[in-house]
């Protein structure tokens, strides 16, 4: 009897070849998933309005300029210490400490030109509590914002943000009162702004998005609502709020769903392939766009042909 051949070697002398043992699996085109990125221009901001409040306060020196009796918490501050409650409630530096240093000050802004103004604001805080509510609220909402669209758009949309809210504070000041603003707010309000403004924009995206809508909404609502406490700038929070709804449309635009870059597309796949972006998303990116451009050109407008006014500041 003669030797019999292994299965593979008939196959292979019928045929020439050896052929595979199994198929190669289909190519794959889909993207790897988007690496989050390193917050650090929201971490840098916290530090920066944390050093310039203790700079404001150092500058102060309560006990050298109001006496050591009146000051809150000394001698255990000493220098530190804070303005008595009858100036500054917020537990912080006096008013004239914080309009040398960069507050929001009307009079300063359109009779001296101190545009500069404009944005110094949102550097400087009223007091204690004034500085620990914005700070968490930056955390809470900045971190998750530049880990998912970066340093470079948040800083924009940060700036721009509060540059709006500063405008249309100063704008809503009324002549006959006497008021100087300091804060994050119409930031951090730019940011909330910003997050309604993405989901709209990225609908395609997102699942359970009317639960997503409903509490977003809410969350707004609430912080706003805190703007009619007394003493509060509500228009500085409606302005950064304004802002970053429309600057949303702008800086925060993603691909839609089913999008896939060529460049991770094998070449020969035949693949039906989507445009990076829808129309409407082209169209609410145009009109905020315009918008923003008119809003801010208008407002710079009607702020230097009010004419010159008197003001003496006393309260935030």
């Amino acid at each position: 009897m003669g030797k019999k051949l292994p299965r593979d070697d008939i196959e292979s002398m019928s045929y020439g070849v050896r052929k595979p043992l199994s198929m190669p699996p289909p190519p794959s085109y889909y993207p790897p998933p988007p690496k989050p990125w390193f917050p650090f221009l929201v971490p840098l901001i916290f530090v920066a309005d944390i050093a310039l409040f203790v700079f404001t306060l150092y500058e102060n020196n309560c006990p050298a300029t109001t006496g050591g009796n009146r000051c809150l918490f000394y001698p255990e501050l000493d220098r530190y210490s804070f303005q008595p409650f009858s100036e500054n409630p917020l537990l912080g530096p006096s008013i004239m400490t914080l309009k040398r240093y960069g507050a929001l000050d009307r009079e300063a802004v359109v009779e001296r030109g101190e545009g500069w103004r404009l944005l110094t604001c949102m550097w400087l805080h009223a007091g204690v509590i004034h500085l620990l509510a914005n700070m968490i609220s930056l955390l809470f909402i900045g971190v998750r914002l530049e880990q998912e669209f970066g340093y470079l758009r948040i800083g924009c949309l940060y700036v721009l943000s509060g540059f709006g809210g500063s405008l249309l504070s100063c704008l809503s000041i009324n002549p006959a009162e006497t008021t100087i603003s300091v804060g994050a707010s119409g930031a951090l309000f730019g940011l909330l702004g910003a997050l309604l403004s993405e989901l709209i924009t990225n609908w395609t995206i997102y699942s359970n998005k009317c639960a997503a809508m409903m509490s977003l909404i809410l969350i707004i609502a609430l912080n706003l609502a805190v703007g009619f406490i007394p003493h509060v700038d509500n228009s500085a929070h409606i302005g950064g709020f304004l802002s970053g709804f429309l600057l949303g449309f702008i800086l925060l635009i993603r691909p839609q769903f089913g999008y896939v870059n060529p460049k991770y597309i094998p070449a020969g796949c035949d693949v039906k392939r989507k445009s990076k972006h829808q129309c409407y998303q082209y169209f609410l990116l145009l009109v905020a766009l315009i918008l923003l451009i008119f809003g801010y050109a208008s407002g710079l407008s009607r702020l230097y042909k009010t004419g010159p006014q008197i003001l003496e500041a006393n309260i935030f």
